[in-house]
């Protein structure tokens, strides 16, 4: 996997990444103790930093000829969409289990604290088509595992993953099979608030 930070790929000293950064709101020891929840409801409440945050997805993507954008469930629906009407592509969700109706393909992955699912319509992404994962926020890699293999079952060619959020070095690093990934900003450890 090759982990790239926006600051380190051409986006560095842009004021943008600070204030998306600012506008996420740590919540200390959610959902249980000893996490430091990076909680992007209050970034989309932004218009400016949500703005900003689809802007610099939208600039990296839109001449890449990416024709899926695959966004995994539920926080990767939030920039998903928007960022594919911007580039003229088909927005794909990856769902968790019996969420979608009809035909679907699954892939289960490993978490931390157990396991879980994700579904795909059969049918919603053609062989040979160029995609992109996006979701909030990436720590261990085991979701866009997850993603990637249900994306490359169907013949799709994954470019790219991105997140908004990122660890300096994603645990499990392996489990995307060198895909890159792209990060806009770090995780914060307290909130400003």
């Amino acid at each position: 996997m090759v982990e790239m930070f926006a600051a380190e790929n051409g986006l560095k000293g842009d004021p943008r990444l600070q204030a998306i950064s600012n506008a996420i709101r740590v919540v200390p020891h959610f959902p249980k103790q000893g996490i430091m929840f990076q909680d992007i409801t209050t970034l989309l409440l932004d218009h400016k930093a949500f703005k900003n945050t689809v802007d610099i997805f939208v600039d990296r993507y839109k001449d890449m000829n990416i024709s899926v954008v695959a966004g995994v469930e539920a926080r990767g629906f939030m920039f998903g969409p928007t960022i594919a009407l911007a580039i003229g592509a088909k927005f794909v969700p990856l769902r968790k289990p019996k969420k979608l109706p009809g035909e679907v393909i699954a892939e289960a992955y490993e978490l931390e604290y157990g396991s879980d699912c994700l579904e795909m319509h059969v049918g919603a992404v053609e062989a040979g088509e160029r995609a992109i994962v996006i979701d909030d926020l990436v720590a261990t890699g085991g979701t866009l595992s997850a993603a990637i293999s249900l994306l490359e079952r169907v013949g799709a060619e994954v470019v790219e993953c991105a997140c908004v959020i990122g660890l300096r070095e994603v645990k499990g690093q392996r489990r995307l099979n060198g895909k890159p990934l792209y990060i806009l900003v770090e995780p914060r450890e307290i909130d400003s608030c």
